[in-house]
């Protein structure tokens, strides 16, 4: 059988997120759908992470086994059709060897958090940003968010109901960087822990207004307990952008 490997865009805001879920409303479920209305035979995608309800894709990775070769091209543009007027787009399309995987062959995903310091409501960013209503000290953010990178116990930036055997991660990258209102939080890792970017972003969302001091982000880590960490920031200002093989 062979075996696609599928980049998708979507907006995670109607969707329960990228899991399947028993009432059907899932990214996964949207693409599985456009698979079979496709092809005529039921195939499951696999994706290189899972995001929760809200969480937007820019660069998700799947693959697909299908019963029979097509174009790619062909397979791009049929789920494409098929998955109208969801807001789900397959971007690229390539055919792939049975070694690969999406998650397992993963050498690194990408993610970026996006904050707007602003009093007036979100109009074109609504679910799609975090909105803050004072300015945030990005500089701050950054001195902050130094004290993460490397191998860490992020215990006190995990979810309770993670399901990871071990809080052990390695962090590659975690930048702070502002443009006018907008802040921009960027970070990468091979993989990242249950709600571990969002934990992240909302604890230095506490150093951006000054409620937090930057050594608070390393007393918190070193804290390694879920009641350090500030907060969780929801989940529209979150971005999957993209993955490494």
């Amino acid at each position: 059988m062979p075996r696609y490997k599928i980049t998708i865009e979507y907006d995670g805001t109607p969707f329960s997120g990228w899991q399947m879920q028993a009432n059907g409303h899932s990214v996964q479920d949207q693409l599985a759908r456009a698979i079979e209305r496709f092809t005529g035979v039921r195939a499951i995608p696999r994706g290189a992470g899972r995001t929760d309800a809200g969480v937007h894709a820019r660069g998700q990775v799947a693959h697909v086994d299908l019963e029979r070769p097509w174009p790619t091209e062909t397979v791009r543009n049929a789920l494409n059709f098929h998955l109208r007027p969801a807001p789900v787009v397959i971007l690229a399309c390539e055919q792939v060897d049975q070694t690969f995987d999406a998650r397992f062959s993963a050498k690194a995903r990408h993610y970026l958090y996006r904050i707007v310091a602003r009093r007036s409501p979100l109009a074109l960013d609504r679910d799609r940003a975090w909105q803050i209503g004072v300015p945030l000290d990005a500089e701050a953010m950054q001195e902050g968010a130094r004290h993460l990178l490397g191998h860490h116990d992020f215990t006190t930036f995990r979810a309770s109901q993670c399901q990871a055997k071990s809080p052990l991660r390695t962090l590659d990258t975690l930048t702070v960087r502002s443009e006018g209102e907008n802040v921009f939080i960027a970070t990468s890792a091979r993989s990242f822990l249950h709600n571990q970017v969002r934990s992240m972003a909302g604890s230095l969302k506490l150093v951006g207004e000054g409620k937090w001091k930057p050594e608070r982000m390393r007393e918190a880590l070193e804290a390694r307990d879920r009641r350090a960490c500030g907060l969780v920031a929801p989940a529209c200002g979150l971005y999957f952008m993209a993955v490494d093989y």
